[in-house]
């Protein structure tokens, strides 16, 4: 896994955006991401869809490469750390996180969090909420235009489509506003969505192996 990374200063803080999906708070200590979406496969594949049974392994993977590199005590989830309850790659994924156990998880939920007690003390989430404010940036799934504070979310799956004179390329990218971070899809069995992004604000696009602000 090859890391590129911006630096950029949002709601008053320095955050690291990086091509692997995910952002770095570094005087927070905190990894933060989003769109997860445990178990899609899964659930694509119990409804007769031949969907590649490694997609969330390898996302797992992905993570587990940003622990190594960052060192973070604290996860910021924001939302769809599932995606329709609990199946067997639910199951992967607590296994998973039993090797980080020192790090703190916590899930701002979002539209596909429907999560049961049972599944609940399964996940063993250390803090599970609607919304989460730290240092004055609020996280939350979907951003919510009536509040007034810097909102870092997800949700959407951002997309930005380059235009060159033969093809049209689409790619993952981050989208920074006066008043917002939207992060990308961690998982890589996502679509992308280039029509609902915010119009007015600074789109850091990127490949595995690049990230370009445009």
């Amino acid at each position: 896994m090859q890391i590129a990374s911006k630096i950029i200063h949002a709601g008053g803080e320095e955050f690291e955006l990086t091509n692997q999906r995910a952002a770095f708070w570094k005087s927070e200590k905190t990894l933060i991401f989003s769109d997860l979406h445990i178990g899609k496969a899964a659930h694509f594949r119990k409804n007769g869809i031949a969907i590649a049974s490694h997609m969330m392994s390898a996302d797992l993977d992905r993570l587990a490469n940003l622990i190594q590199i960052f060192k973070p005590e604290k996860f910021v989830i924001v939302g769809d750390l599932l995606h329709a309850g609990s199946n067997s790659e639910v199951d992967e994924f607590c296994s998973w996180k039993k090797e980080f156990s020192d790090i703190q998880f916590c899930l701002v939920e979002g539209n596909h969090d429907r999560i049961s007690k049972k599944l609940e003390d399964k996940l063993c989430l250390d803090i599970r909420c609607d919304k989460l404010e730290i240092n004055k940036i609020l996280f939350v799934h979907d951003f919510d235009k009536s509040k007034e504070i810097f909102q870092i979310t997800g949700h959407i799956h951002p997309g930005y489509m380059l235009r060159t004179a033969v093809s049209r390329i689409k790619l993952p990218c981050f989208v920074h506003t006066e008043k917002q971070l939207l992060l990308p899809a961690f998982s890589e069995f996502t679509g992308l969505d280039t029509r609902s992004i915010p119009k007015k604000g600074r789109y850091y696009v990127f490949t595995p192996s690049e990230i370009h602000e445009i």
